[in-house]
């Protein structure tokens, strides 16, 4: 099980307005980050936890 957060899926504007970045810089960066999307037909989702995870795990 992952740590911190939630499974609420998030769209890449909302991981945006939370780092502080663009979607697109979300959209074309989350690979590299290592985020892996949900897919809801063709629209990426992010889980949460996964985002938090992400923050803790670079940022402290």
């Amino acid at each position: 099980m992952s740590r911190g957060g939630s499974n609420r899926l998030l769209t890449p504007e909302e991981v945006a307005a939370w780092l502080k970045v663009s979607e697109t810089t979300v959209k074309n960066k989350y690979r590299t980050w290592g985020l892996r999307p949900q897919k809801v037909g063709r629209l990426l989702r992010f889980r949460e936890r996964d985002i938090v995870a992400y923050l803790e795990d670079h940022y402290g």
